[in-house]
């Protein structure tokens, strides 16, 4: 697959550094409990594996997949869930693993999804936020990275099911703003 033209935003020596500090400051705030990881398909996958191997806790991991995007580069705003959670999640410590941030969306949408569900507590943690892009409130308890409004790709981030593969975060020059 040929490269895209890009600009490198993070490189992959900053990601690991930086998901490392954040499973250290998870660990450090779930001391003594076992929380369950959503991972948020299909871009955090990548995420969610590198930070679960620095967690030093138990846990426990699910996945759901949901939709505002399809093959477009802006979201259409229409939220779907296209793979809901396998687990009862009531009384349990959750923690979203979302890649990026932008409009809070989607976010928000499966944060009320969730909670409707009586979770113990309930936390987001993201790589990326682009908080220059919100729509509507939504605190991201940790992150990795604030960005600019970019269009970026790789670490598991796409473009149409491209880039994702890419080991460090690049911005999309074709979409560059």
């Amino acid at each position: 697959m040929p490269v895209p033209k890009t600009d490198i935003l993070l490189t992959q020596q900053e990601i690991m550094h930086r998901v490392k500090d954040l499973a250290l400051q998870v660990t450090r705030d779930y001391r003594g409990k076992k929380p369950v990881l959503i991972c948020i398909l299909k871009g955090a996958v990548v995420f969610l594996s590198d930070f679960m191997r620095y967690l030093q806790l138990p846990v426990e991991i699910d996945f759901m997949a949901v939709s505002s995007y399809g093959a477009a580069a802006t979201s259409s705003g229409v939220i779907r869930i296209l793979k809901d959670l396998e687990m009862n999640i009531e009384n349990r410590d959750i923690i979203i693993v979302e890649d990026i941030v932008d409009t809070g969306l989607t976010l928000n949408f499966l944060r009320e999804t969730l909670l409707s569900r009586a979770p113990r507590s309930l936390k987001i943690v993201t790589l990326l936020d682009k908080p220059d892009c919100r729509a509507v409130h939504i605190k991201v308890d940790y992150c990795g990275f604030c960005i600019p409004d970019e269009f970026v790709v790789g670490y598991g981030l796409d473009f149409n099911e491209k880039y994702r593969n890419l080991p460090d975060i690049r911005i999309l020059l074709e979409f560059k703003s």
